[in-house]
């Protein structure tokens, strides 16, 4: 009684393929809630009190001192900004549907769609909310001025990326440790409010600290975007091409992971949790 109709040529499966993405996109999307700009507001809405929090927090223990000379919600915000899209990032490929997923028995569907439709929508919803955070302080509180926003941007990027390498190695272990991934992520969380670098500068860091904290790609992308963001900030303990490394090689040993986990994987083990 249902089938699935097989296209005939390369550009006919690309277009399908394209479309399932967009519809896993926005079934993502609307799972914070059935209007899709709500969901977008939820999530400016937890930016904004982050941001109110770091900068209370920063002036009641006086540590705006050690900021980077220039806009000071704005180096909050740059931390910020990156900090939660690499999580967002990490939370995403490891809540993708996986091989043992009840949407894994429709035939147009599998594991790829499912992860490259959860990307296209965190990094759809977190670019529109820090587009539209940033224009509502420019507009409404003082001019911002972001030295070079394409690097800047670049190293946003670049921390999302460094997410999807992380989470895709935690949704090829989910299967076959479901809590250790769920405990390992609450831990990765917690530890990157202080290992991601977004309340100190690099720069001012003794070497013995700074090696508690260089080996985290998430940690330098955070640093590169502050330089890119202010004209007087050079990072001088930090490289974007070593992030960028760590990212590849965390994407391809997830690659490989979630293939024999795909290969492997029985749809028993959803029954028994």
């Amino acid at each position: 009684m249902f089938y699935t109709t097989v296209p005939k040529t390369g550009l006919g499966a690309t277009v399908r393929t394209l479309e399932l993405i967009y519809h896993t996109a926005v079934r993502n999307v609307r799972k914070t809630h059935n209007n899709a700009v709500l969901a977008i507001l939820m999530n400016m809405l937890q930016i904004a009190l982050m941001v109110v929090l770091f900068y209370v927090m920063f002036s009641i223990l006086g540590l705006r001192g050690f900021a980077v000379r220039g806009d000071f919600l704005l180096y909050i915000m740059s931390g910020i900004f990156l900090y939660l899209t690499h999580l967002k990032a990490v939370g995403a490929v490891a809540g993708a549907d996986g091989p043992s997923s009840a949407m894994m028995q429709h035939a147009p569907m599998n594991t790829a769609i499912s992860i490259a439709g959860n990307i296209l929508s965190t990094l759809y919803v977190q670019v529109i909310s820090m587009v539209v955070v940033l224009f509502i302080y420019h507009v409404a509180f003082t001019p911002l001025v972001i030295e070079d926003p394409v690097g800047a941007f670049a190293m946003f990027l670049l921390a999302f990326f460094t997410g999807l390498g992380v989470g895709l190695i935690l949704l090829a272990i989910k299967p076959w440790a479901p809590a250790f991934v769920s405990i390992f992520m609450t831990i990765y969380t917690r530890a990157n409010m202080i290992a991601s670098g977004k309340m100190f500068v690099a720069n001012t860091l003794p070497g013995y600290m700074l090696a508690m904290f260089d080996w985290n790609p998430l940690f330098h992308c955070i640093d590169q975007a502050r330089g890119y963001a202010f004209v007087n900030y050079f990072p001088r303990n930090s490289s974007w091409e070593y992030a960028l490394w760590v990212g590849i090689t965390l994407l391809m040993i997830g690659l490989m992971g979630e293939f024999y986990t795909r290969k492997h994987a029985s749809l028993s083990w959803g029954a028994r949790r």
